[in-house]
């Protein structure tokens, strides 16, 4: 018999607003599972305030408390969750956990699409776009965004479809329905095309960027004094547990934190025994997770300890990397994130920066995103062209801390 999907994911919802909903998933393991799940719960844009995650190495148990908004769609939000997990594979009498990486089949890229819309310009326009995309689980993969000299704006979108259904003409339609109500009449024109595979090459960073923001350390401090979380503590005790290493966390809390987390103990190909998250006061955090490498053993060497601790570090200090440069007479935003090994860029980054900028009334001029290789780590990188006019009536400073805010979850 298979696994209900209603038995592997249950979500109850708080009774009183501010009140942490819970999600529980129980269901097989697979490593880099809690990353997956994390990552869903990023995108749908709930705050988790506390975990306990558990496993034998076969069968997990995961609770999460999340603040949601009320808009929140839970029932969607429980569908990717299911998706998300190994559970269905039972459900044929086969268990990804006991299939070697040889063994799986690669997962079969998405569909990459091309949407093209030509608009009149607007202060908003761009996160109204991206909001409706993100509504319809419309992921932006690449974007390039121009604005001629007449106020007329071309904005190029090439996206993949959660749904995969992006194909049909029942659901262009219905992404054309939805644009048309939130651009209005300032919609001009609107295409949308399925790309060739050459397309996928990604788009690199310049040199200029990759020496603004790849020089820089993990000191948590950007050029122009913004600091990143400072308060990180993080130690590793093999004492604790006969089988498990413990990795004990403090720190201060950020949107996406145990995404971040996760996403590093995945890319190190280490699996989570047991873990807790906690909230205490105010954004201070506390994580206890006892882990085990592949081979389920113990972290005994030292150089393999210090290795996952200066990159966890790196990744609480610095989550993102938001730098705004001068281009001459223009004013150039640089947000950059890393990329998991799987090739996924964090999630919601195009989305925080459009709405970011429209708190604080400042048009985009162009924006583009490629990616950047450096050492053995992949980035993503948002260059956004401030509009000339609008940079001018709004400090350049206050232009990156409404950004990095937004982007960390902090208002």
């Amino acid at each position: 018999m298979g696994i209900l999907s209603d038995d592997v994911v249950i979500i109850r919802q708080s009774e009183k607003e501010g009140d942490p909903s819970v999600i529980t998933i129980n269901c097989p393991d697979k490593t880099g599972l809690g990353c997956d799940l994390c990552r869903i719960l990023l995108f749908f844009g709930l705050n988790i305030v506390r975990g306990d995650v558990s496993t034998d190495g076969k069968w997990c148990y995961l609770v999460f408390w999340v603040i949601g908004k009320p808009n929140t769609r839970w029932n969607l939000l429980k569908m990717r969750l299911v998706e998300a997990s190994p559970a269905f594979s039972w459900a044929f009498g086969i268990s990804r956990c006991y299939l070697s990486d040889s063994e799986l089949q690669p997962p079969k890229l998405p569909d990459l699409f091309l949407l093209k819309l030509g608009c009149s310009d607007r202060k908003g326009l761009l996160f109204d776009v991206t909001e409706v995309l993100y509504k319809l689980e419309i992921n932006i993969e690449k974007v390039k965004i121009s604005t001629t000299p007449d106020g007329k704006v071309m904005d190029l979108f090439f996206v993949t479809d959660t749904r995969d259904l992006l194909g049909t003409e029942k659901r262009r339609d219905e992404v054309y329905e939805y644009l048309r109500d939130a651009i209005g009449e300032s919609l001009v024109s609107y295409g949308i095309e399925l790309v060739g595979p050459e397309i996928r090459a990604r788009s690199q960073a310049s040199s200029s960027v990759a020496e603004t923001l790849f020089s820089l350390d993990v000191s948590g401090e950007h050029p122009s004094g913004l600091h990143t979380s400072n308060s990180v503590s993080i130690s590793v005790d093999n004492s604790l547990s006969p089988a498990h290493t413990l990795v004990h966390i403090t720190c201060q809390d950020h949107k996406g934190l145990l995404y971040d987390i996760m996403r590093t103990f995945k890319d190190f190909n280490i699996q989570i025994s047991y873990g807790r998250f906690t909230i205490k006061r105010g954004r201070n955090c506390e994580i206890d997770l006892f882990i085990v490498q592949s081979d389920g053993r113990k972290i005994l060497d030292s150089s393999k300890q210090n290795a996952l601790i200066s990159r966890l570090r790196g990744e609480l200090q610095q989550p993102l990397r938001v730098v705004i440069m001068n281009r001459g007479p223009d004013t150039e935003l640089l947000v950059t994130n890393p990329v998991e090994l799987s090739g996924k860029g964090r999630p919601q980054v195009f989305y925080d920066i459009a709405l970011a900028l429209k708190k604080i009334n400042t048009c985009i001029f162009s924006a583009e995103i490629g990616r950047h290789v450096t050492g053995d780590r992949e980035w993503e990188v948002y260059k956004v062209l401030i509009n000339e006019e609008e940079s001018l009536q709004v400090r350049r400073s206050k232009i990156e801390e409404q950004v990095w805010n937004t982007l960390m979850g902090w208002e």
